[in-house]
């Protein structure tokens, strides 16, 4: 990726606060004719900077009224076990986020359930049975305060 400048910063800040916008407004707004702008934004798509666009989804909504930090140990700090680990999390969809972590524990993944019955049975089916894990502590969310927020982005001079 190249180096990003103040138009970049600005496509970038725009596409975080709306997906949906349009290349027309966005030229308009950071002032550049669509041809370039809509090659930067390519370029940023290609090199990865840009990974995707998707719906952000109110959870309570769609039922899913349960949030679950769930920290794993894993068994011997192997490569091989670290990576099984992280194969199995892929796997699982009720797992949104997860992160290798320093610590007491060796990754942290945020799940989303229905409710703790659900939970229940996703820890013991699934979360329980994974590969090289030692142990695993629940961390229950009370309340959303913040979450997918946009990112601040670097100042670059």
């Amino acid at each position: 990726m190249p180096k990003l400048d103040k138009f970049d910063h600005a496509i970038l800040k725009l596409l975080q606060d709306d997906a949906r916008i349009t290349n027309v407004e966005i030229a308009d707004k950071v002032g550049l004719s669509q041809s370039p702008c809509l090659r930067r934004i390519r370029l940023m798509e290609e090199t990865g900077l840009i990974r995707g666009y998707r719906a952000d989804l109110d959870r309570r909504m769609l039922g899913l009224e349960l949030t679950v930090f769930v920290a794993f140990k894993v068994a011997r700090h192997t490569r091989e076990n670290a990576d099984a680990l992280h194969e199995a999390l892929l796997d699982i969809p009720e797992v949104v986020a997860c992160y290798m972590i320093s610590g007491e524990s060796d990754f942290l993944a945020e799940v989303v359930v229905e409710n703790l019955s659900a939970y229940e049975t996703l820890l013991t089916e699934k979360l329980l049975v994974l590969p090289n894990v030692t142990d695993i502590r629940s961390n229950f969310a009370i309340r959303s305060v913040k979450t997918g927020a946009p990112l601040k982005l670097p100042v670059r001079t």
